[in-house]
């Protein structure tokens, strides 16, 4: 299995859903774009929270300096992302592929997420975040996929819990909602090990 984990936007919890899958199906983990934060990549905050000894964790295929979108970041390192340069890794592991913020992030003047999505051709899982205007976000990120006509394995929530919102985005938009993810008191290893093991996703099995 192979998932693209990508969010209604930025800081909506992406990498720790990406740590939780990565360590639920003992998934290799791929960050095609690192933006910012070379010093704690996605990739490296990922390898701290997973237990298993299965996972790969495959470079990245550009890591641009600016905490900026990988447009802007990329023109101030001097180099430009072009679609053809992604190519899937190579593995016989499932694979989770974590993008860069949200579907409309430029990659290039002509180019977003959606697109790396679109071209990688594996099913998204939607990281959503209640929060007010969330229903709105979540409703167009989910359009924009299905206008590609992008597959959508999922929705996953995260942050506190809002049952008029989960119930209105489970009915209007015929996603299932694969788990939520409540407030942490400390995201470490063993955290994210324990809510893994009660974690029961039979749609993956």
């Amino acid at each position: 299995m192979q998932f693209f984990v990508t969010g209604i936007g930025t800081e909506i919890g992406k990498t720790v859903v990406s740590s939780i899958l990565t360590e639920y199906l003992q998934a290799d983990y791929w960050k095609p774009v690192q933006s910012g934060d070379l010093h704690m990549t996605d990739t490296m905050k990922v390898q701290s929270l997973i237990s298993n000894p299965k996972t790969f964790f495959h470079p990245e295929r550009y890591r641009l300096n600016a905490p900026l979108s990988p447009h802007a970041s990329a023109a101030l390192d001097g180099v430009q992302i072009h679609l053809s340069d992604f190519k899937l890794p190579q593995t016989s592991n499932h694979l989770i592929v974590e993008g860069a913020g949200g579907l409309l992030v430029p990659l290039n003047n002509q180019e977003l997420m959606v697109d790396l999505i679109e071209q990688l051709q594996i099913p998204v899982i939607l990281v959503s975040r209640n929060y007010l205007g969330s229903i709105n976000h979540t409703v167009l990120s989910i359009e924009a996929l299905e206008r590609r006509k992008i597959p959508i394995a999922g929705i996953v929530i995260n942050g506190e819990p809002n049952p008029a919102t989960e119930t209105f985005l489970a009915s209007f938009c015929q996603i299932p909602i694969l788990f939520k993810v409540e407030h942490f008191s400390e995201i470490t290893r063993e955290t994210i090990a324990q809510f893994v093991h009660r974690l029961d996703l039979k749609l993956f099995i």
